[in-house]
């Protein structure tokens, strides 16, 4: 029987093996920077399409840096004596074993995750409207929705509670107080996939002009600091899930303007302190209705 947790399974070690190949190229990158090639300072990407040519080069004993920088591809934004100087180093037989090592680690860990793409694809189906349902929250892209659904189900119902299930993914401060005193905020441990997700989609859904999480963001950040105002979002982000899950609804945004909407008197006397602070007298006259 397929469920959410078969899918976590399948999730995890794709992103195990998404670190892995990050890995591998940062040794090929070192292996590279030992041979005084510095290709990672000319290309954005050193194993994009020109940087593969010409570490393919390297390897099968191409040494001259005109040549090696002609298999540029045409887009490259380098210019060819940027890449020349980049890729006059000395390769010795050592280096280029290390890296004909490391790029076939990294085709085998390519073929891998493109394996567990397919087996995830095949099996998601059942969760597909609640996959489609989570990539309206901002921030949220159809893989992160994928990694919601694989960690927290689409079942609410075994959390009585937005605050439960928001407590269980470690998104709100532990609790370290002793003698009526806190010792600390910092947020409890939870599921790290889920934490490690939601973070990363607070922080593109931050970015969403006019929005409510932007807004939430900008408003915390000033009081508490980017950190805390990050987690607040994703939690936001969870909270919305949850609801949506539950019920079935879309994801309505609140607008950037709720807070000033909600808290209209509080933020009437704070800008009112401000504009005494800077050294105005201020009489607050409502406008006629």
């Amino acid at each position: 029987m397929l469920t959410p947790r078969n899918c976590a399974l399948c999730c995890a070690p794709a992103s195990n093996s998404v670190r892995e190949r990050s890995s591998h190229v940062q040794r090929l990158q070192k292996t590279l920077e030992d041979a005084n090639i510095k290709l990672d300072s000319a290309l954005s990407d050193v194993m994009g399409l020109s940087g593969r040519a010409m570490i393919e080069a390297l390897i099968a004993g191409e040494s001259d840096p005109d040549t090696l920088a002609g298999l540029a591809h045409r887009r490259v934004k380098a210019p060819p004596q940027e890449l020349c100087e980049a890729l006059r180093g000395r390769v010795t037989k050592h280096h280029r074993f290390l890296l004909q090592l490391h790029l076939q680690q990294v085709d085998a860990i390519d073929a891998a995750i493109s394996e567990i793409d397919l087996e995830v694809d095949a099996n998601v189906e059942p969760f597909r409207a609640a996959i489609t349902l989570l990539t309206t929250i901002p921030g949220v892209s159809d893989l992160s929705a994928r990694v919601i659904i694989a960690e927290i189900g689409n079942d609410m119902s075994r959390f009585p509670t937005e605050g439960h299930l928001i407590s269980w993914a470690g998104l709100c401060p532990k609790n370290d107080e002793s003698a009526g005193k806190r010792r600390s905020t910092r947020m409890r441990k939870g599921a790290p996939w889920l934490k490690t997700t939601l973070i990363q989609c607070a922080w593109a859904g931050a970015r969403k002009k006019a929005s409510y999480l932007q807004a939430q963001f900008h408003r915390l950040r000033s009081r508490r600091g980017v950190k805390k105002a990050i987690g607040a979002v994703a939690a936001s982000i969870l909270t919305a899930a949850y609801h949506m899950l539950a019920d079935g609804t879309l994801y309505h945004d609140l607008g950037p303007d709720h807070f000033d909407r909600t808290a209209k008197a509080t933020q009437t006397r704070r800008l009112v302190t401000r504009l005494h602070n800077l050294g105005y007298a201020v009489q607050i006259t409502p406008l006629a209705p």
